[in-house]
């Protein structure tokens, strides 16, 4: 077995590359695929979203990639059988500062998923909003790349934006990187932004849209206050079923490993 390896990834905030992760994560394991989910956000909300205060993390990426840990060392059982957790850990200034200096260098990562590769079938790597750093460690070390979109102008510029960054990751660091797909979040039909919005997406990159899009719902926010997954806080809720068929959707894909296009 050597797991699927998937960066959460859009040089945007609030577009819900967090509440992606972890609940696509959590949905995989709920579908009984071993899964790790890795907090790449130095900002840690992938921790708080499954209930990991503090005293709770022993470590993370910060020691991983301080060399003081394996990723193994970092990783933390969650409520899910399925479903393994590696936090940032990155707790300090300091610590911000030396992680932010060792990730210049983009196979750490690379290097330290080597062996956890084998013991899962997926890798989900939460990314921040950023186009270097720990989000090149994470593209270079992955399968394929997830973009979480929400209606609006800025977030179709930011799209543009990572095809062009995947496509200079693709050509000096991992040439068998692609585009698994696109997902619309936060979605609410009906409304002006989104059928602009979602018109411009079927244009542009039709094939890369995901069939699933995960809708506006309060539940999601309010389940991280009580750190679960949306799946673990009420299981019926319209976000719940849609991040369970989002990740049905991913289990039976076959993406072809083929060019992207520029953006």
């Amino acid at each position: 077995m050597s797991a699927k390896i998937i960066s959460i990834c859009l040089p945007k905030g609030g577009v819900g590359k967090t509440a992606t992760a972890v609940n696509l994560a959590a949905s995989l394991a709920v579908a009984e695929k071993k899964t790790l989910l890795i907090d790449g956000d130095p900002f840690g909300a992938s921790a708080m979203s499954l209930g990991f205060t503090p005293e709770k993390v022993k470590s993370g990426i910060a020691e991983v990639f301080s060399f003081t840990h394996s990723l193994e060392h970092a990783t933390h059982k969650t409520e899910l059988e399925y479903l393994d957790f590696v936090p940032s850990n990155v707790n300090t200034i300091q610590r911000d500062e030396r992680f932010n200096k060792i990730a210049e260098n983009r196979v750490v990562l690379k290097n330290a998923l080597k062996g956890a590769a084998e013991h899962y079938e997926y890798i989900i790597i939460d990314c921040p909003p950023i186009m270097r750093g720990i989000v090149a460690n994470a593209l270079t070390a992955s399968t394929s790349v997830l973009m979480p979109v929400r209606s609006g102008h800025f977030s179709l510029e930011a799209i543009s934006k990572l095809f062009k960054y995947i496509e200079y990751i693709k050509e000096i660091a991992n040439p068998l990187l692609y585009v698994e797909g696109i997902v619309m979040t936060m979605y609410e039909s009906n409304t002006k932004v989104t059928e602009i919005s979602e018109r411009e997406l079927k244009l542009r990159y039709n094939k890369y849209l995901f069939k699933t899009y995960i809708p506006r719902n309060h539940m999601i926010t309010e389940s991280t206050f009580y750190g679960k997954p949306a799946i673990l806080y009420n299981v019926n809720a319209n976000v719940s079923m849609a991040y369970l068929e989002l990740a049905y959707e991913l289990i039976n894909k076959y993406a072809p490993q083929e060019e992207i296009k520029k953006g």
